[in-house]
């Protein structure tokens, strides 16, 4: 749980302030692939569209990670965006390509022992957090984007005149109301879980914890009368939502003290988050194996003794029922 500073790695965590409240480093590499290599939103350009030129590296236990893998599989990337995965433990060096657990892959491309050292052949003397997901350009070598919300959109479009797969979850005339809704979900239940896992402070948690319900119990509202969060379409606001809701009875609701209700205590929710893990392709990039192994071995100061819980049992397969809900 490191960071390089000036090239140099340093084991140390400072993800809290002086209140005890979790605050988010800010993505350092913000450039786009775009269909005929033109610049994106932000950085610079000269990264086309084109099959086999791009890699992935992802952990399967990061939900952030987990958000570029499903719109790979979603919009049929698999076979021509590589993937490595990371050892799920993030221990003194941070994110690794040991291979000693079951789905890890090692560094497919130059068999590098740190995820550091995918950051430090773009720069060597990189100050900043080492982060997954990482979309890298094989063919220039270097970093186009380590910022999820944006790599989904990449995948969203950028290829389709590669795969010819048009499906689109960011659909222009949604766009300007899927924003308020990605931001209220991100801010409260995608960081929110962190926000209150790793308080410092009563305070600082009761801050966090207390958002994440307010925001739960409206989405289960909003669920109960509409099939996805903005309507009779799946988007992006979904599938951002997913990766969390995946995760929370998991790892959320003990190892970060969300307990106030699981998700299987919102039938509209529950029903919800099973119908988007039978969503086809979608079901093979959740590894619970990874996602325990990481938050309860990892988080030593949340879980000294790294005992990693057994349960819960939870039937994902069982009927959802969503398909009932017409168009809100």
């Amino acid at each position: 749980m490191g960071l390089l500073v000036d090239g140099q790695w340093h084991d140390r965590w400072d993800y809290t302030n002086e209140h005890g409240k979790f605050e988010r480093w800010v993505t350092g590499f913000r450039n786009w692939i775009t269909p005929d290599g033109s610049p994106g939103p932000s950085g610079e350009g000269g990264f086309p569209a084109e099959a086999n030129r791009y890699h992935l590296y992802v952990s399967y236990a990061c939900p952030w990670a987990h958000r570029t893998l499903i719109f790979r599989a979603l919009k049929g990337l698999e076979d021509i965006i590589g993937v490595s995965v990371v050892h799920p433990e993030m221990l003194s060096d941070g994110w690794t390509f040991d291979r000693d657990f079951a789905g890890a892959t090692g560094d497919d491309l130059y068999d590098l022992p740190f995820l550091r050292d995918i950051y430090l052949k773009v720069d060597p003397g990189m100050s900043g957090r080492v982060t997954v997901p990482v979309l890298w350009d094989k063919q220039r070598e270097t970093i186009v984007s380590n910022e999820s919300a944006e790599i989904i959109r990449m995948l969203n479009s950028a290829f389709d005149g590669v795969t010819g797969n048009h499906d689109d979850y960011w659909p222009e005339e949604l766009r300007e109301a899927i924003e308020p809704v990605n931001e209220r979900i991100y801010d409260t239940v995608n960081n929110g879980v962190y926000k209150a896992g790793f308080a410092t402070s009563q305070k600082a948690y009761e801050e966090a914890v207390g958002p994440l319900f307010e925001t739960l119990d409206w989405i289960e509202e909003r669920l109960s009368s509409r099939r996805y969060l903005m309507g009779d379409r799946i988007t992006e606001a979904d599938w951002r939502l997913f990766t969390t809701l995946i995760r929370f009875d998991q790892v959320y609701e003990c190892h970060f003290k969300c307990n106030k209700r699981r998700i299987v205590d919102y039938p509209s929710i529950w029903g919800y988050t099973r119908e988007l893990y039978q969503w086809p392709g979608v079901a093979d990039t959740v590894h619970f194996d990874h996602i325990k192994r990481h938050y309860y071995y990892s988080h030593d100061m949340i879980n000294p003794e790294r005992i990693i819980p057994v349960g819960p049992d939870l039937d994902l397969m069982a009927p959802h029922g969503r398909d009932r809900l017409a168009a809100a």
